[in-house]
């Protein structure tokens, strides 16, 4: 089969020839996630990209609008498929439908995430921020992992943030040291845990697991306004990190992957 990717940005499907690799994207309707499933949709004809969405009606519409603006520049198959990652039925639906139609999967990226920023109390907001960031990527994976052990050469990118890394929130010359965030920080942190242990766990079958860190850019995870901000302080385009995880996914880092360390999109590491 083609290799398939699964990223949380939308998740679509369709037939595959034998040649193809099958990749989800999670989150992939907006920002990192939407520009990785165009980067990917572009870099080869081998890919089949599964544009993961939390509502089926913004993965069509996402996938309709790629196909529209990229035309024949997309060399892959792109196709959009309804996943929640804090809903267990749908994740065990967007894995039956997987095997059904690719019978394996050889990349996922467990892109969503999310900033609580309603004034709520820090119990729910802890829960909030957890469920998406930490869980809904543990039960994602899991899920999936049938799937992973079927490819030839499985990655699972887990995008998480240097705003998680412990040596940095110490590191007294950290450029963002005055930012507070305190329970996305905790989740981030949670969530390299889980990259390790997951690297450590699936390396009997030779899955490639790592924490990616995307940098700071422009992105829909604190809402219009947020996004506004970030364009105003110079965030980076969406597109920088989307093109270092093609290198991911193409093989060009594993080097890194197998160091204690969050991948960078610039092509360095930041320690955990």
């Amino acid at each position: 089969m083609r290799p398939s990717f699964l990223s949380q940005v939308g998740y679509t499907t369709s037939t595959l020839d034998a040649r193809k690799l099958t990749r989800i994207i999670e989150g992939a309707s907006s920002g990192i996630g939407l520009e990785t499933v165009k980067a990917l949709a572009t870099a080869s004809a081998d890919f089949h990209i599964l544009l993961g969405s939390q509502s089926a009606e913004k993965g069509q519409k996402t996938l309709n609008d790629i196909q529209t603006a990229l035309g024949d520049s997309i060399k892959g198959g792109i196709s959009a498929l309804q996943i929640d990652v804090c809903d267990q039925n749908s994740i065990k639906a967007a894995k039956d439908q997987i095997e059904a139609q690719f019978g394996k999967l050889d990349v996922l990226i467990n892109n969503a995430g999310i900033i609580v920023y309603e004034q709520v109390d820090t119990l729910t907001s802890l829960r909030k921020t957890f469920e998406t960031n930490v869980f809904g990527q543990l039960i994602v994976t899991e899920t999936m992992e049938p799937l992973l052990q079927k490819s030839a050469k499985s990655y699972v990118i887990y995008v998480s943030s240097e705003q998680g890394s412990i040596s940095e929130r110490l590191n007294p010359e950290y450029e963002y040291r005055q930012i507070r965030g305190d329970h996305y920080r905790m989740s981030k942190a949670a969530l390299n845990m889980l990259s390790a242990c997951h690297r450590y766990n699936y390396a009997d079958w030779g899955c490639r697991v790592l924490a990616f860190n995307p940098g700071w850019c422009v992105s829909n995870l604190t809402g219009e306004k947020g996004r506004e901000m970030r364009i105003k302080l110079g965030a980076r385009d969406p597109k920088d990190p989307a093109m270092a995880l093609v290198d991911v996914v193409l093989g060009k880092r594993d080097a890194d992957i197998e160091k204690p360390a969050m991948v960078d999109l610039d092509g360095g590491l930041v320690p955990w």
